[in-house]
């Protein structure tokens, strides 16, 4: 199964997430099939939290890919802040 998820970076006590569409089967920082935008939950001030492909994870979902539930909850966040 197609999966679309966070993907961990970034450094000790500073996370910065990757939102990838993976196969189930791999590791959670391991081969991903395409990369759609990241997180990063420790943004501040003017920096950018949040970026999606709109376009490209609609591509996604139309196809059959399962969202985590963390990127469910993403996805509701920017399809409110873009209303």
């Amino acid at each position: 199964m197609v999966v679309i998820r966070l993907s961990r970076g970034g450094s000790k006590a500073r996370p910065f997430y990757n939102i990838v569409v993976a196969d189930k089967r791999n590791r959670r920082d391991g081969r991903f099939i395409e990369r759609l935008g990241f997180y990063n939950p420790l943004a501040a001030g003017q920096a950018e939290s949040l970026r999606v492909a709109q376009d490209r994870l609609n591509h996604w979902l139309s196809v059959g890919a399962q969202p985590s539930d963390t990127v469910k909850r993403l996805m509701k966040d920017a399809a409110k802040a873009a209303a």
